[in-house]
């Protein structure tokens, strides 16, 4: 009896799916647990498994389009099994076919054979090229020509995987300057970047926020991270991560803070997981550090560093950017000096972390140069009172300004 493929549900927040590339092709055969193609969430790309025994029967719809969870995509059956009422039954519908190529009338003669679809051709010079900022970036460095490529993303978009074994090639004489008829380009929304929209509107809107503002001195995790760069590889570790460490160590301390609005309570947690925002190619995605307080400064450094990477190249799975109790924001690296972040409900409250700068400061009454960094707290008013995410916000500051304290 054959067996419907649907689009998964594959990660928590999952409404719709791409189904990216397909690992198997009609008449395979295919065991329970198979890789039967790879699918793009709002999260990252994962894997869509068989769950029955036989044969790939039918590709429902193509690579690259995208369908609601719980849309069929295809079928699996024993060979030569009739599917036709069972897949006219689901009132799925295949991709739509490519418009015909101008030259070829658009009606053709009864005994002439249908025009097959053919893949998007490269993108033609004089007019815009499509690309990911990621895309041009890699590029410009290996002296790609981005004209020669066809892009798999959204209208063709050129995105990094597109780039993946090219070697540069001769870029052919500019032709003459044009310029496009319309003055703007419509960009189709990533899935990503719908979740992202819509995780802003349960946030902005019904969050009644309140935004906690300390600058700290960094004299000393300055010299303690010079320190530590100077054992070698082992004591690589960035500012984030001991910025990461005073968090989680404080959340211990405030319980009050590392805290989720349930809607009918709040729920108080006793396991500290910090969420550390990593810009992706699409949007943002929050990647966590489970049981912060309990891991070294070299563990968090170690995490961090693969959390990240696998997050720019979405291969994170969900349990690993869910559960998330608090999260962090850090900006200055892009030498910005303050900002607000946008809290991710259900938690209670995140840190947004500016760049360390170098400004003149009075230390007892004396006017000297010293590192400074700023940090915004922005605090759900339902869970976290002011006088409660002050006093958290105190203690990070003694961590982060004494960062001896961290180790003891």
């Amino acid at each position: 009896m054959a067996t419907k493929i649907v689009m998964e549900a594959l990660s928590p927040t999952m409404e719709e799916g791409r189904l990216v590339e397909w690992k198997k092709q009609e008449g395979d055969t295919v065991s329970t647990g198979d890789v039967l193609a790879e699918v793009e969430t709002d999260k990252a790309v994962m894997e869509l498994v068989a769950r029955a025994d036989g044969v790939l029967l039918k590709h429902v719809i193509a690579a690259g389009t995208t369908v609601p969870v719980a849309d069929l995509v295809g079928v699996i059956g024993e060979p030569g099994e009739d599917i036709a009422a069972l897949v006219a039954g689901d009132g799925a519908k295949p991709a739509p076919a490519a418009a015909p190529p101008a030259e070829i009338p658009a009606v053709a003669p009864a005994s002439a054979p249908a025009p097959t679809p053919a893949p998007a051709p490269p993108q033609t010079p004089g007019r815009r090229i499509k690309a990911s900022p990621v895309a041009r970036r890699i590029a410009e460095e290996r002296g790609l020509n981005l004209g020669a490529v066809i892009g798999s993303g959204p209208e063709g978009r050129i995105i990094k995987r597109d780039l993946e074994g090219l070697t540069a090639t001769p870029v052919a004489a500019a032709a003459p300057v044009t310029y496009p008829t319309a003055g703007y380009t419509d960009v189709p929304l990533s899935l990503i970047r719908k979740t992202i929209a819509k995780r802003l509107i349960q946030s902005i809107g019904p969050i009644p926020t309140f935004y906690l503002t300390t600058e700290i001195e960094m004299e000393r995790a300055w010299e303690a991270r010079e320190a530590l760069k100077a054992q070698g590889p082992e004591g690589k570790v960035s500012f984030n991560d001991i910025i990461v460490k005073a968090t989680a160590l404080a959340l211990r301390d405030h319980p009050a803070c590392n805290a989720w609005w349930q809607d009918d309570h709040i729920r108080l947690w006793h396991e500290v997981h910090i969420g550390m925002a990593v810009a992706v190619e699409d949007g943002l995605i929050t990647p966590v550090i489970r049981h912060a307080d309990h891991k070294s400064l070299r563990e968090i450094s170690a995490e961090s560093r693969d959390l990240a990477g696998r997050a720019r190249e979405r291969k994170l799975t969900p349990a690993e950017y869910t559960g998330a109790t608090f999260s962090i924001s850090n900006l200055g690296m892009f030498d910005i000096d303050q900002f607000t972040a946008v809290i991710n409900p259900p938690e209670g409250g995140i840190i947004a972390v500016g760049s360390i700068t170098e400004k003149p400061v009075v230390k007892e009454g004396r006017l000297e140069v010293g590192r400074r960094m700023r940090l915004t707290m922005s605090c759900d008013h339902r869970v976290i009172d002011g006088a409660t995410g002050a006093q958290f916000l105190k203690t990070v500051k003694l961590l982060l300004e004494n960062p001896l304290a961290m180790v003891w």
